[in-house]
Parts: C-alpha cells; structure tokens; sequence
C-alpha cells in the first residue's frame, strides 16, 4: 500500500472531482459518510453521548457531515465548532449550514472565552479539528481541550490524524496533540503512524476507501510504501518441480568470537531454513565443535585463530555473503574485514560488529559493493549516520547515507523501515517478543538467505523484514512476548512462508433459533 504525502493527498482528491465530474463538498460528503458507515456498524444506534469537535477548515467539515448523519440517525450528539481562526474553508460553510438545518441544536462555538464542555469517561469524542494540511502548533486554548480530552478517559476517534500532528515533522510539545484511541484515515495511513516519536498519538488506524481515482493511485510514484502480505506476494519466488539446490545459491556467512558463537550460529541457520541452497559459516577456530554440533546441516571454514577473526580465506565463490554477527571489533579483526572488503566481489549483508567496524573506520565505507545491505539497531546507526534530534532528520540522515554509498539500509524498530536511497518500505509484521538476543542475528541471516537464492537486495531486505516479523506474530501466540527467543523466530519460518498463501478465515454463521 502506498503512503502519500500531504501533496500528493491534495492532488488525489483535486484528480478525483474532477474526473468523477464531483464537487469538492461531494468528496467531503462521500469521506464523511464512510465514516458515518463505521461508527453506525459499530453502535448500532446506541445512546451514548458523542461529542464531535470540528475546526473550521475541511477537518471541521468532514466533522460537520458526520454529526448530521449521526443526528438524522437519532444518534445523541453534541457537535461544537472549535473556533480558532476567522477563516473558515468553502465546504466548512456548505456544511454548516446544512447541519444547522437538520437540527435545532445548533453547533456550540468554542473559543478561549468558553468554559471547556463536560465529557464523560463512557462518552465518545470525535476529534475533527485539525487535518493534514496543519503547520503550525495550535492555540494555547485549542491544546487545553486536546488535555481536557485526555483527561476525560473517553475513547477518541480522530478524523484522517489525529489533531495537533503533522505528517512531516514531530511535535514539539505533546500536549499540543490529540491522543487519539483511534484513528479512521482516508484512502492511505500516514507515515507518521509509524515512527517511535509520532506512532504513540494513535493507540490504532484504520483506512477507509473515499474512492479516490484509482488510475492516478496505481501510477503515483511515493517516496514510502506500506508492506503487508499482499506486497509480499507479488515478490515471492516459487520454486519449479525439477530445481535443486544449486539454484539457490551457496550463503557463506563469517563471524563468532569467543563466546559469541552463538550470534553466527543462529544466523547460519536461519540463512538455510529460508531457503539458501547450501549454507557455509567462517568462524574462528575455537567455534568449530560448537557450530557443527548444533547444526549438522551447514559446512564449517575456520580461521587460523581460534577465538576471533584474524584472516579471512576461504576458497570457494559465495552467491552472498553475510557477516559481522559476533565477530568483535579486536584490532586484528578490523585488518582482517579491511582486507577482505578490498577483495571481496559478492553481495554482502553485514550486521553488528561489521557494522561497528565501518562505523570505526568509515574510510571502508567506500569499499562496499553496491546495494550492500545494513541492518543496524539504533546504536549502530547513529554511529554511522550520527545522532539526530527526530525521527524525520533520522530518515533524512539514512537517505543521504544510503544515496552516498549505495547501500540499502534495515532501520530495525517496531515498524522497521528499508531504505535505499529516497524510497521507504515500512513493515507491518512483528511484536515487542523480538525484543530479545539474537533477533537481528536471525534476521541478518535470513535476509542473506533469500539473496542466495536469487532475491535482489532491496527485495530480500524487505522479504526478509516481514518473515521474520510474521514468524514471531505467529509464534508468540504459543509463546508469549516474554518467553519468544531467537530459536523460536527461526522455527516460524516456514509457518511464515505458508502464511502467505493462507486464505482468510471466514466467519462461522450460526443459525437462527427457530421461532417458537
């Protein structure tokens, strides 16, 4: 699913009426209604008082047509105009006058004079005051009433954003932003809904289909895409009947310490069981009995040294190569890595220690093949990129870094993002259960695994993210966020893959008691 930005969201709508021969007032009254439709399905003309708050732009429109309806529907409302301009938009207007006709409760004018109205902790607030389109922070007074909503306890919907958020930049006072329960955004989620500082102002989103022009849709170019399921279907590689091994590459990963062997381990066996033909793993001496014991179905290269990495040989053409998962940073590991990126001629995926081995002489950078893959937790990416003050200068950094050196960079997080130069794949999969040791090792390795067998990079980066987040959706289900451990991630894989071609489960209709 793509995810506009504000412009493109402008011009979706400006295409749309005039395509579809509609008015700007008819869009707002289709985008309005569809919200009308939700809330109805949900209620069931239930008497429970709903409080909307309009601005008095087309937010406050599209507030406006859904107070009515909710009135023409004998729903209990109470609709205010939160009156924080002298301006208001043409549709605001139509609206206006149009609900002040189906009611002889008038809209209540708020402004800094009024006392804040009464909600209830079992009320519903609909917050319609502010929209895409806000670049300033509200009024003093206005942020009073995004408290007194807070501090109400009553569930709040937001209209499109919630209020008080901008789409491209992070508040700089939460309180100056609408704490919404919910949020029912028009057409396509914004990005804003999935960055740490800005996710926390909507507990859960939903899209609602306005009907915006399906031609100008499917052609837009944007700058973040949304990744789910059916994104993934359509980069999946099926494997023919007769195939075997050998065309899915041979995955040669390098790293281990002295007692790090682990983090090596659990990548070279999460790079076979996604899917890589033949897996090696190049590792220091002193791991061999360690690696060949706990998983018998990978080959093994040792370095001469028996606790770290100090000479990378191997004699054999890796399809990719994946590495730094505990490998350490010791002075004759950096000589080692610098030698052989001057060599090296394979596709890499490189991860922890390689990461801070870059980051501590950054002159390697330079030696990098193009569209080498970067997973870095936040750490390692500020030591690469620098710090930063938000989350929007983040993904500035990330883009001029990955433009710089041609690298596809794995902004690991709760909705980890791709990037590659100007373009963004935000994942959809994944829970606070792979908050746990060894989770990036698993990923680094699965992501190396689909490389091998013949996924391009950006593909398999973004492949790889949504596996190995589905297969902990589906094993924290028997695990729980607490218990779930790499291993676990590891053993989902294939039940991620399925999971694709899953169909959904549809509902069981029971049948109606007989009449008596």
């Amino acid at each position: 699913m793509k995810i506009l930005s504000k412009e493109q969201v402008y011009e979706g709508d400006r295409i749309t009426a005039e395509k579809q021969q509609i008015s700007s007032t008819e869009l707002m009254e289709r985008a309005a209604t569809q919200i009308f439709n939700w809330i109805h399905l949900r209620m069931q003309g239930a008497q429970v008082p709903i409080h909307v708050f309009c601005g008095i732009g087309n937010n406050g429109g599209d507030g406006l047509v859904l107070a009515r309806h909710l009135i023409n529907h004998g729903y209990q409302v109470h609709t205010y105009v939160v009156n924080y301009s002298d301006k208001r938009s043409k549709d605001f207007l139509i609206n206006y006058d149009r609900i002040k006709q189906a009611t002889k409760d008038w809209p209540v004018l708020l402004d800094d004079s009024k006392d804040l109205p009464g909600i209830n902790v079992k009320d519903i607030i609909v917050d319609a005051v502010f929209g895409i389109g806000l670049n300033r922070p509200a009024d003093e007074w206005v942020q009073k009433l995004f408290q007194h909503f807070r501090n109400s306890g009553a569930f709040t919907l937001s209209i499109d954003i919630p209020s008080g958020l901008y789409t491209d930049q992070v508040p700089k006072d939460e309180n100056s932003v609408v704490w919404a329960n919910y949020t029912l955004t028009f057409q396509t989620p914004k990005l804003v809904f999935f960055l740490p500082e800005t996710a926390k102002y909507t507990k859960e989103w939903e899209v609602l289909d306005i009907g915006i022009d399906p031609e100008y849709l499917y052609k837009l170019e944007t700058e973040a895409e949304l990744i789910g399921k059916y994104e993934m279907l359509s980069v999946y590689q099926p494997r023919d009947k007769f195939s075997h091994k050998g065309n899915f590459g041979h995955a040669l990963v390098i790293g281990g310490s002295h007692g790090k062997m682990g983090a090596v381990t659990l990548s070279t066996k999460a790079a076979l069981i996604v899917g890589a033909g033949l897996v090696s793993a190049f590792i220091p001496n002193g791991g061999y009995q360690v690696l060949q014991s706990t998983f018998p179905e990978a080959m093994v290269l040792t370095d001469e040294d028996d606790w770290k990495i100090s000479n990378i040989q191997f004699d054999f053409e890796p399809t990719v190569i994946g590495l730094g998962m505990g490998m350490g940073t010791h002075e004759n590991t950096l000589v080692a890595f610098e030698s052989f990126l001057g060599a090296n001629k394979a596709p890499l995926v490189i991860d922890a220690d390689g990461l801070n081995l870059l980051a501590k002489k950054k002159t390697l950078l330079k030696l990098l093949p193009e569209l080498t893959v970067l997973t870095p937790h936040p750490k390692e990416l500020e030591r690469l990129v620098g710090s930063w003050n938000d989350d929007f200068e983040k993904l500035n950094k990330v883009k001029k870094f990955s433009k710089k050196y041609h690298v596809v960079v794995v902004i690991k997080g709760a909705n980890t993002i791709t990037v590659y130069k100007d373009r963004m794949y935000v994942n959809t999969t994944g829970n606070p259960g792979l908050a746990t040791a060894g989770s990036g090792d698993v990923l680094t390795g699965m992501i190396t695994g689909l490389i091998s067998q013949g996924y391009d990079p950006i593909s398999a980066a973004v492949f790889g993210v949504y596996l190995h987040g589905k297969s902990a959706d589906i094993q924290v289900e028997k695990y729980g966020y607490q218990a779930l451990i790499a291993s676990h991630v590891i053993e989902g894989i294939g039940a991620a893959y399925l999971d694709l071609f899953a169909k959904p489960e549809e509902p069981v209709l029971e049948e109606e008691p007989e009449k008596a």
